[in-house]
């Protein structure tokens, strides 16, 4: 495949930059800023040394016995991201950009969050290097994701809640920008996902690409070879894009990402599989849009999969038919959480829990030497009394 970004920010017909005008010229120092850093070997060890002593890497590549047992066929290896600082592997990406933003010397960062890992993980990264922080994040998010909206003051990040439109990520997004035109001077827009307007997406899915390049050597020492599949979850696609970069040239190696099917029809949050061409967020990709093009509303119980958007990288492996897509229902993710915690006692995100659900629909149709690597993105002990509410409990009753 070839190298991409182009020189324009495109994969294929994707990506760009489709932005206010005031914005280009931060776009386009960000970008002359982060390929003297690719290049940079001072950049590289500052960069690999917190990867190691403050985020936890290499992160394990568990094998799930039990998991494997009961589900019969392939054997399923977890790559855990869940044990990153943080509990996410948001912090990939964003202790990468902090560096960025103190070579550029901004004061401030801003960040859009959902599910509320990346606004942790920028709020953290914020404190280690000293900068001020304000995260948006939509109002029925805030509810959702109630313990990490507390992390993120108890960090010491403001918390800008968005009222307008679906109270979600998307709208989040809409309001960082917003607010990132205002304060371009100062401020460090630390985009969450592979979406966005370039270099975005390629910045982020290289500071996530360490995922994929520890998995490449640590299943060569545990199976002797490289795996059969790949399943990530994929909202806008960060730790999906961070999981596949590195197996891109391996047609052997299947790559499955698994978007979010909410209830069905008409209320989801599958961009790919329901979606079409079009331009968000300073991007174009595959999107959720009505016949006039307007973004049509999302849903699903994942806060962090309910975007209508995707990559551009990601929208362009589809139509390269490198990457398969399929659905996930909330019920077989709340599902996967259950099969997960009683198999391994491991809990994921309702994230990540999405490829759960997939990986044990794939794995009996596979055969015993077959191999499944699944990216478990994120822990969930943010997610639990949303998993309690769903599974009929009150959240006194389930303890939380």
């Amino acid at each position: 495949m070839p190298k991409l970004p182009d020189a324009r920010g495109h994969f294929g017909p994707y990506g760009g930059r489709y932005v206010a005008e005031t914005l280009m010229p931060a776009l386009i120092e960000l970008e002359q800023v982060y390929r003297t850093c690719r290049r940079d070997p001072t950049f590289h060890r500052e960069l690999r040394a917190l990867q190691r002593e403050y985020v936890g890497r290499p992160t394990p590549l568990t094998f799930a016995a039990n998991l494997t047992r009961k589900l019969g066929g392939a054997k399923i290896y977890l790559k855990r991201e869940d044990l990153c600082h943080t509990g996410a592997h948001k912090i990939n990406n964003t202790i990468g950009q902090a560096l960025l933003a103190r070579r550029m010397g901004k004061s401030r960062l801003i960040a859009e969050t959902g599910a509320g890992q990346h606004g942790v993980a920028t709020a953290t990264v914020a404190a280690l290097f000293g900068f001020d922080c304000e995260v948006f994040m939509g109002s029925d998010d805030v509810v959702r994701q109630a313990p990490n909206v507390f992390r993120m003051r108890l960090l010491g990040a403001k918390l800008r809640e968005v009222t307008s439109g679906t109270r979600t990520l998307k709208d989040a997004m809409n309001e960082a920008l917003r607010d990132w035109i205002t304060h371009v001077a100062t401020t460090f827009y630390v985009i969450g996902t592979v979406a966005g307007p370039h270099p975005y997406p390629m910045l982020v899915r290289d500071f996530q690409a360490v995922i994929g390049r520890e998995v490449r050597r640590q299943i060569a020492r545990q199976e002797g070879r490289l795996p059969d599949y790949l399943v990530a979850c994929v909202g806008g696609g960060s730790n999906a894009m961070g999981l596949f970069t590195a197996f891109l040239t391996d047609p052997a190696v299947r790559m499955i990402g698994v978007e979010a099917g909410g209830l069905g029809e008409g209320h989801n949050a599958a961009s790919i599989s329901g979606g079409s061409v079009g331009v968000l967020h300073g991007s174009k990709s595959y999107i959720l849009q009505d016949e006039t093009g307007q973004i049509r509303d999302t849903y699903s119980l994942a806060p962090g999969l309910d975007y209508p958007g995707v990559g551009p990288e990601l929208s362009y492996l589809h139509d390269q038919r490198r990457v398969t897509y399929v659905t996930i229902a909330d019920e077989q993710a709340v599902a996967g959480v259950k099969l997960l915690a009683e198999t391994e006692g491991i809990i994921p995100a309702l994230e990540s829990a999405h490829a759960v659900a997939y990986a044990a629909i794939l794995a009996p149709r596979l055969q015993p030497e077959q191999v499944i690597v699944l990216n478990l993105s994120g822990r969930g002990d943010k997610d639990l009394s949303v998993v309690a509410r769903h599974m009929g409990l009150d959240e006194q009753s389930a303890g939380v």
